[in-house]
């Protein structure tokens, strides 16, 4: 199985939980490609069996870098004409969806916009989205940290956690054995 993690990480908290996919995918005893997402990045997405793709959020979407590689694959995906009407399943394709999200106001409702978003670039290509996840980050810089004790969520400093990264390790076997 030909495995693809592609994220944004800002602020590390992202980065935390795809180097928990990656670590996870080996120790199964699979290969895996994990990328930094930029506008610039050239990959053929269908080349892959399972996907996994996450940001942090910003403003409720996916960070800059995320959007800037999505907009510009899936105009390159029309050009091709690999996106066509009804968006039909590709046997086989499979996608993860993650983000880390702080949800100060209003908790999971901050995130799910995220993640919507980038599930619909697969989702039109015709891979599966089989499952969405959604991760507590803290925030940061310093300037924002009091948002990590009086949101919504609680006190989230420190997270994702070892507890979080452990969730990450086991949803990934799960996905692996489906």
């Amino acid at each position: 199985m030909k495995i693809l993690n592609i994220y944004h990480s800002t602020t590390g908290n992202t980065e935390k939980v795809a180097n928990v996919i990656n670590t996870t995918v080996k120790e199964e005893g699979h290969e895996i490609v994990s990328v930094k997402a930029k506008k610039e990045l050239e990959i053929d997405l269908l080349q892959y069996d399972l996907i996994f793709a996450g940001s942090g959020v910003y403003q409720w979407l996916p960070g800059k870098p995320m959007i800037d590689f999505i907009t510009r694959i899936r105009r390159d995906y029309v050009e091709k004409g690999e996106i066509i009407p009804c968006s039909p399943r590709r046997p086989g394709k499979k996608a993860v969806i993650y983000c880390t999200y702080g949800g100060v106001h209003t908790g999971i409702n901050e995130a799910i916009p995220a993640v919507k978003f980038m599930g619909q670039l697969f989702d039109h290509l015709g891979i599966e989205v089989i499952d969405e996840w959604y991760f507590v980050g803290e925030y940061h810089p310093d300037k924002y940290k009091s948002f990590s004790k009086g949101g919504r969520l609680g006190d989230i400093t420190g997270r994702p956690d070892e507890r979080d990264l452990k969730e990450v390790a086991e949803r990934v076997r799960g996905i692996l054995k489906v």
